[in-house]
């Protein structure tokens, strides 16, 4: 018998990856859109990071309009950790489906519950269904 979530995992909708954008590409896009010179940006890259994570040192979050809030948090076995959350027009550009431009895997199953899905994997695969 499959677990629920093989099942979910198989249809749920998922953006097909493409290759991270690396730190040398980042550079120099934002060099090529402002006066800054390559060094300039990294300069300021490290310098946020900094701020952030003195911020964070001190129990303080950050937020950056129009990129979102850092927060620092910890986790059960007691390791520290940051959390993303984006700002909220930032998540509205990227939720404009005339500029996104990604393959979106399983399409057909966006808006599906859970139940959906684990019934579509029974369908598929009757000899293996999903456990309870």
């Amino acid at each position: 018998m499959s677990r629920k979530i093989t099942a979910i995992r198989k249809y749920r909708p998922e953006i097909r990856r493409e290759p991270t954008i690396q730190m040398p590409q980042v550079v120099e896009d934002i060099a090529q859109h402002t006066g800054l010179n390559e060094g300039e940006i990294r300069f300021v890259v490290y310098e946020l990071r900094d701020t952030i994570l003195t911020a964070h040192r001190q129990g303080r979050a950050v937020k950056i309009e129009g990129l979102g809030t850092f927060t620092p948090t910890v986790r059960m076995d007691g390791n520290l950790d940051i959390l993303f959350r984006p700002d909220a027009g930032m998540l509205r550009q990227l939720n404009n489906a005339t500029k996104f431009h990604a393959k979106i895997m399983n399409k057909s199953n966006i808006g599906k519950s859970a139940a959906e899905l684990i019934a579509k994997w029974n369908t598929e695969f009757p000899d293996d269904p999903v456990e309870g």
